[in-house]
């Protein structure tokens, strides 16, 4: 074999560690589905269901480094593709719509031991509303990504699906770690994932997390606010919970979205508009 094609046949095996990552995505939120549905071996045992739950939780957390990393796996290595961009909301639709929305779905249906179908359809409802929603922000994003005149900012335009995933699974985790806050958030959470799901379709600007730290490795700043939030972190796990932390960020991010869009709008201050993402 020559040189040129030992090279080639290097070059095409590092661009397949973009998909790999993708999969590894979709393979986790596929988990999460599987794990979600051992509840029903533990009907009637709160604490045993709150440990499914907070696995599956994490599971669809965890699926956020392989999302984070396939991007930028892929301009790394000058592999990007739309092969890869379809792949990549498929993994999402998989791990950050199906699986939040059976995970909320089942926990509600579980904890509140609901025995009359009625009883369970306006859970469905507003689980169906989130998965919905996920898919329309998907396919919206990659329609505009095929755009040739499309322009990517340092925003999103509404929430992004794993950060409407991360509000669901922070609440998960820190109430299954708490006890007795689980059988409080249940009958909430429903609602929420259904308010989740209009956010991502909104026109709400959302700052882009993964490029905020793509560029924090120039910034001393930055480095020094990430430094400060994960020692922030750090005591707040001994003085509290260590999912405490993480809920009031993520929650935060979302609330601060709405916040500082009215006010834009009212004219506290101006933001330019986003394209969708």
């Amino acid at each position: 074999m020559t040189q040129q094609k030992i090279e080639q046949k290097k070059n095409s095996l590092l661009k397949c560690i973009p998909n790999t990552l993708t999969l590894c995505n979709s393979l986790c939120g596929y988990t999460a589905i599987l794990i979600t549905l051992q509840a029903y071996k533990h009907t009637g045992d709160p604490a045993a269901m709150a440990r499914v739950f907070a696995w599956s939780a994490g599971m669809i957390l965890f699926a956020m480094i392989f999302d984070m990393f396939d991007g930028f796996s892929a301009r790394l290595l000058n592999a990007t593709s739309m092969h890869g961009l379809q792949m990549d909301s498929l993994a999402d639709m998989t791990t950050f719509g199906v699986a939040p929305s059976i995970l909320v779905a089942i926990m509600a249906h579980n904890m509140r031991n609901i025995e009359r179908t009625g009883q369970f359809i306006p859970i469905c409802i507003f689980c169906g509303v989130y998965l919905g929603c996920a898919a329309l922000r998907l396919a919206t994003y990659n329609v505009l990504a095929m755009d040739p005149d499309h322009k990517e900012t340092g925003h999103f335009s509404g929430l992004p699906s794993p950060g409407a995933a991360s509000a669901i699974c922070s609440f998960i985790l820190f109430s299954a770690t708490e006890k007795g806050r689980l059988e409080v958030i249940f009958h909430y959470l429903p609602v929420y994932a259904m308010v989740l799901g209009f956010l991502m379709v909104s026109r709400i600007p959302y700052l882009h997390i993964g490029k905020w730290l793509a560029s924090a490795l120039h910034s001393p700043r930055k480095i020094a606010i990430i430094v400060f939030i994960l020692l922030l972190w750090l005591i707040s796990s001994f003085i509290v919970n260590p999912f405490f932390f993480p809920l009031l960020v993520i929650n935060t991010y979302v609330i601060w979205g709405i916040v500082a869009y009215c006010a834009v709008k009212i004219g506290f201050f101006h933001q330019g508009e986003d394209n969708l993402r």
